[in-house]
């Protein structure tokens, strides 16, 4: 891993852009070589493996820890425990049962909800019309922090195709009034930041090739 792949990308993101580094897959010696060098917010997808990784890391500056993987109901009450934000939630009911946990545990995350912008049957999210039918009852829902939306493009898109459906997500999220987009991995995050996402999730571009 390079270091200076982070401040390369970095250089070229603007102020007002976030990003999250992908960490699932990688070694606890790299979070903590990246997070050397400024970067702070790091994503994983696997509770186990991250929880690993939080206790080996304890004794640094505090990291924020973002969730974004499939979130499965059995590790909610582990997911709210140990995690700041919450990307992957992607229905009503895992939305209430992390509300409810989080009332439980004195927690209160900071939430993305998944939305589903195209056909894929490989990706989770709420239908954007779904969401605004319930958006009255989601809003009324104790101890967790509403701050945007997240999406997960296809592979295989154009950069257009990948820019329209980036597009559609922050028009979702305008419409509720949510300041942020989780949008944009490390093969569309130009894209992202063109239709106005808040939060990359880059993996590869900052720490390499998974081995």
């Amino acid at each position: 891993m390079d270091p200076a792949n982070y401040l390369k990308i970095k250089s070229k993101i603007p102020s007002n852009v976030n990003i999250l580094a992908v960490s699932k897959g990688f070694k606890s010696q790299e979070i903590k070589t990246i997070q050397n060098i400024g970067q702070n917010d790091f994503g994983e997808s696997k509770f186990q493996e991250a929880f690993e990784k939080q206790l080996i890391l304890k004794d640094l500056k505090p990291i924020n820890w973002h969730f974004i993987g499939r979130i499965q109901s059995n590790k909610i009450r582990k997911i709210v425990q140990n995690f700041k934000y919450i990307h992957s939630v992607d229905s009503f009911e895992k939305l209430e049962k992390i509300s409810s946990i989080s009332y439980e545990e004195k927690k209160n995350p900071i939430i993305m909800l998944q939305v589903k912008l195209s056909d894929d049957p490989k990706k989770g999210g709420f239908n954007p019309e779904f969401l605004k039918l319930k958006w009255r009852e989601i809003k009324e829902l104790k101890n967790i922090t509403l701050t945007g939306l997240m999406t997960i493009n296809p592979k295989g898109l154009s950069s257009n195709e990948n820019l329209e459906l980036f597009k559609k997500c922050r028009a979702y999220a305008n419409s509720l009034q949510l300041p942020d987009c989780s949008m944009g991995m490390s093969g569309d995050w130009e894209e992202a930041i063109e239709a106005g996402s808040t939060w990359l999730r880059l993996g590869s571009l900052i720490f390499g090739c998974r081995s």
